[in-house]
């Protein structure tokens, strides 16, 4: 652990000097990124032009969750950048070359696809969250301070264990793409409440695909729904779980691993 510490230092160093090379460039995704993220909002706020509640969520509720939603996908894209993992690890042949270091195949990947510039979307998260939170007049207590922390890290682990046993699947087919585009777009459920679906899709989010960990779940304790205390205390458990489902995935996939070839 010591040593991918260690190693993370170096690779952060490295990709700010990289991208600080090219400012504009750099300026110019972290604008990009905000406003993908702001029309998502602005797609909320035009929904609750002609409705005001939605399964008796409010507007700002679920700008709430919105806001809540977007900060464990930050940290997650931050450091489990495996969007091209298949085109670049599996069919140009580099996963032979991760085999050859002694640091764990996982955590190299993730070094290599680090994304630091992502911390934007944990900023932007926040602003949302506080705008909300201003409008619904909440209050908080310290302790809800370490249990957002926990939560988030949690909901982090959900992310990563889901995409991580997905990129996994790669180790067994050719295929560009994989499933990852579709994954992508159920998760952006998460950023809804979870009872405005029906029931199949309600257990998909919960159980299945856990993104309703992501999103309604832990943010519905600081908005002081009390009927979703209950799953909120289980997101840390469904995180750890799903990320050993996921790492114990991918190391089976390596051990099934073939190489490239010549």
């Amino acid at each position: 652990m010591r040593q991918i510490i260690r190693l993370f230092s170096d690779y952060l160093s490295q990709y700010f000097k990289t991208r600080l090379a090219y400012r504009a460039d750099f300026v110019g995704d972290f604008l990009s990124n905000l406003v993908s993220e702001l029309i998502n909002l602005v797609f909320i706020v035009v929904v609750f032009q002609h409705v005001s509640l939605l399964k008796d969520w409010s507007r700002d509720e679920i700008i709430f969750i919105y806001g809540y939603f977007l900060i464990p996908f930050a940290l997650f894209s931050m450091f489990f950048g495996f969007w091209d993992f298949n085109e670049r690890y599996i069919i140009r042949g580099e996963m032979d070359r991760i085999l050859t270091r002694p640091v764990h195949n996982l955590a190299q990947v993730c070094l290599e696809s680090m994304a630091p510039d992502r911390i934007f979307g944990v900023i932007t998260g926040l602003l949302i969250m506080g705008y909300a939170a201003i409008r619904l007049h909440l209050s908080f207590a310290w302790y809800d301070i370490p249990l957002f922390i926990l939560l988030v890290i949690s909901s982090t682990l959900v992310y990563a264990g889901v995409y991580t046993g997905i990129a996994a699947i790669s180790f067994f087919s050719d295929s560009r793409t994989g499933i990852s585009p579709m994954i992508y777009n159920i998760q952006n459920y998460g950023r809804y409440p979870v009872d405005v679906y029906n029931k199949a899709i309600r257990i998909t989010l919960t159980w299945i695909l856990p993104f309703a960990f992501v999103g309604t779940y832990p943010a519905a304790y600081f908005l002081r729904k009390e009927m979703w205390y209950t799953y909120t205390m289980l997101t840390p458990v469904i995180g750890v779980v799903f990320f050993a489902i996921g790492l114990s995935v991918w190391n089976w996939g390596v051990k099934k691993y073939q190489g490239a070839g010549s």
